[in-house]
């Protein structure tokens, strides 16, 4: 494979792979709910939030209703994930996750006044792909190209609540966040190697020539942000949920990194680049009924408005000729629908039950520019339980899977004139789960 067609390929795959982060659960890369309680209840929880979990990431009002309180949660996260650059089908190396969540409330600052908050992670993942024997010249040995991301995302969220009077509860949430990302995106050919000025036969002297984005060394940027929300109890059955989460807003992610070949045959030298990802603001409203004191059902719609932050990632550095390169993701913004439902068994026993469907912020035909960015499922089921153990302690558990989804469409930007590859295709399917242990003060 002569040098030039190297670094075409190259610049294809940076325009597939956009920043390469991916999908915690339905909601693009956030997570269903934080904490069991939540997952279990399939994130229906802003008109019913239960413990400081899920209360200060989906709404902090709901602190004002709770005895004080503390809940550890650690989840298991294993998302299945599989491309087709247009070379046939591939799955990511690397599937299993961790997520760790820790939340309190506690009374503070007078009558009706709670203080508690959490420190969680709340979203992010990776992929890993290597896709080798790809075609090369005859005589070289076989291309291949590397892909692998990384963004982990943790929130620390101080709240404050208070009951206002036997209706209203608000609440309000500072979200201190820091998020780490890493990617890279290369094609690895081979050419003639070079003795005294003059080429060697293929088959002894084939040298590696490399093209492509490289920046796989880790990046830590930190940004800070709001959540508001409100709890309305219409009666013993009936109680409203509101909240706006503001977008967080990040420091630039940074990288010390050697040269770089980006979109549209742009170059960059040694040096160093940078990126900004800020975390979208959202709106969700809900409803909590409960149709007999034992059990209660949970809807809610939620607004993630992914255009804002993951239109486009802008790429700052010495790229020649240019302060900027940017890469096109192209999402759309994201509704998503919640329902869940708990009933008490017992005065011991919880059950619950939850199904969550978020609309797709990746079109078909922008697959292409999001092969390692693959938010693309849309339907998963949530089951949950919880168990009061006595003496204040109580242990909650939930299971989630997210049906397998594929988005297949547009044309593989590793396309070359006179090839003809496969249309370029994306799956994920996820499965988690998470034991939580909860204990009232």
């Amino acid at each position: 494979m002569k040098k030039s067609r190297i670094l075409g390929v190259a610049v294809a795959a940076t325009l597939a792979m956009g920043i390469s982060s991916s999908a915690f659960a339905t909601d693009g890369y956030q997570l269903i709910g934080i904490g069991q309680y939540a997952m279990g209840m399939g994130g229906a929880v802003v008109a019913a939030p239960d413990d400081p979990l899920s209360a200060s990431i989906s709404n902090p009002a709901g602190l004002a209703l709770m005895t004080p309180q503390a809940a550890f949660s650690a989840e298991i996260f294993n998302p299945t994930r599989k491309t087709n650059l247009g070379f046939g089908e591939i799955g990511s190396h690397t599937n299993i996750y961790g997520v760790p969540a820790i939340g309190w409330v506690a009374p503070a600052f007078g009558d009706g006044i709670v203080f508690g908050g959490g420190v969680y992670g709340t979203s992010g993942l990776g992929v890993n792909y290597i896709q080798t024997g790809l075609p090369g010249q005859p005589g070289f040995p076989s291309s291949y190209a590397q892909a692998f991301s990384s963004i982990n995302f943790m929130q620390l969220a101080p709240s404050i609540a208070m009951k206002v009077n036997h209706h209203l509860a608000v609440g309000a949430t500072l979200n201190v966040a820091a998020e780490q990302a890493s990617f890279q995106q290369t094609m690895t050919g081979y050419t003639y190697g070079v003795v005294g000025g003059t080429s060697t036969d293929p088959k002894f002297g084939a040298v590696p020539v490399n093209g492509g984005l490289n920046l796989s060394s880790p990046s830590w940027a930190y940004g800070v942000g709001f959540t508001l929300g409100a709890l309305y109890q219409v009666n013993d059955m009936v109680t409203l949920g509101f909240t706006y989460k503001s977008p967080i807003w990040f420091t630039p992610l940074t990288w010390q990194a050697g040269t770089q070949n980006g979109p549209s045959g742009a170059t960059g030298t040694a040096g160093q680049y940078s990126g900004r990802l800020n975390y979208p603001q959202q709106i969700a409203l809900g409803l909590a009924i409960h149709p007999t004191k034992q059990w209660l059902i949970s809807v809610e719609g939620q607004w993630i408005n992914w255009r804002n932050t993951l239109n486009t990632f802008q790429i700052y550095g010495p790229w020649t000729g240019q302060g900027s390169v940017s890469l096109g993701t192209h999402w759309s913004n994201q509704w998503v629908a919640n329902i869940g439902t708990q009933y008490d068994i017992n005065n011991w026993l919880q059950v619950r039950a939850g199904y969550t469907y978020g609309s797709n912020p990746i079109q078909a035909s922008n697959i292409g520019n999001n092969l390692l960015f693959p938010a693309v499922v849309q339907n998963a089921i949530t089951f949950g339980s919880t168990q009061k153990l006595g003496m204040g302690w109580k242990l909650t558990e939930a299971y989630m899977h997210s049906f397998s989804n594929t988005l297949t469409g547009g044309v593989s930007p590793f396309t070359q004139p006179g090839e003809t590859l496969a249309t370029p295709s994306a799956t994920l399917a996820e499965n988690s789960f998470g034991l939580q242990v909860g204990y009232d003060f």
